[in-house]
Order: C-alpha cells, then sequence, then structure tokens
C-alpha cells in the first residue's frame, strides 16, 4: 500500500460546504476523481490533482526552503473524526493558494535540490526511500512542476484547496 499526496481543487462554497459536511466532500472527491480518471487534465485543467509519493521528498525540500504555506499537508484541518486513507483532511483558503501558488512560481526545482545530497534524504528517512538510486533527486521534478502548474489554477480561479494523504 502506498502513501498519496492527493489535492482537490473546490470553490469558497464548496469548501464551506466540506467544512459542514465531511461526507459530503468524500463523497465530491471521489465524484471528481472519477471523471477525471478517464479525462486525465492536464494539472492546470484539473480538480484534482496527485503528487503520488513524491509528497513526503516535496515537504522534505519545501521545509529546506522555508517556504511559507504547508502545501503538502495543508493548514486547517476539518473532518479530524474522518481518516481519508492516512489521517483527516486539511485544507488551505484561497488567499494561502494565492500565496502558495506565487511561492511555487518564484521557486524553481533546480533551487529546491541545490545543495541536497540523495544521503540526506536518506537519512531523514524521506518517504518512499530509495534515494540511493541514480536520479533520484530528478524523480520529483515533475510532481513539483505539476503542483505549481494546479496551485496556479487554483489561484486564478480564486479557489480553495482540499489536502489529504491517501
Amino acid at each position: 500500500m502506498s502513501m498519496i499526496g492527493e489535492y482537490l481543487r473546490v470553490t469558497p462554497a464548496e469548501l464551506d460546504r466540506a467544512i459542514q459536511d465531511p461526507d459530503w466532500a468524500l463523497d465530491f472527491v471521489e465524484e471528481v476523481q472519477d471523471a477525471e480518471e478517464e479525462s486525465e487534465p492536464v494539472p492546470a485543467d484539473a480538480r484534482h490533482f496527485s503528487t503520488y509519493k513524491a509528497w513526503d521528498m516535496l515537504r522534505f525540500l519545501l521545509a529546506r526552503a522555508e517556504f511559507p504555506v504547508n502545501v503538502i499537508h495543508g493548514e486547517e484541518p476539518f473532518a479530524d473524526d474522518e481518516d481519508w486513507g492516512y489521517g483527516p483532511p486539511r485544507y488551505l483558503r484561497p488567499e494561502r493558494a494565492h500565496l502558495a501558488a506565487r511561492a511555487l512560481r518564484s521557486t524553481t526545482y533546480a533551487q529546491l535540490i541545490a545543495g541536497v545530497d540523495p544521503a540526506d534524504l536518506t537519512r531523514a528517512e524521506v518517504y518512499p526511500l530509495g534515494w540511493d538510486e541514480p536520479g533520484a533527486l530528478e524523480w520529483g521534478r515533475h510532481w513539483y512542476d505539476g503542483l505549481t502548474e494546479f496551485f496556479g489554477a487554483a489561484a486564478a480561479a480564486d479557489d480553495a484547496l482540499l489536502v489529504w494523504l491517501d
């Protein structure tokens, strides 16, 4: 079983409903995931995005860079009694999504990995391990670029984001 970083763009009204009715939120997440599974939209056009297993690597790199928004775990809890895979979901309000989008755009992946040795990730026990493989640091670039596009689209639409590990 894998741990996967998951995101869903929601309007402010949908966020309010999700906070009030976490069961509705989970059903809505599954509905969007099912719909987009067939169409596979690019991150800028998607409502759902996954960082796959790269979430912990990105968490490690963003923490090193003192990133201003917790884009990996979200910032505000809701549905504390719910488990969406690996704990309860969290969210980012639109203003935090805007800040995150600006910071992601201004932080290149090359900047994130500058000075990082794969052994640093191994020592920190960053999931999913295996950092001694050639090109291990490059593996996260695709996911970071997609996350940057996804957050940019969320900010442009003034959306909030639901965030969870599945």
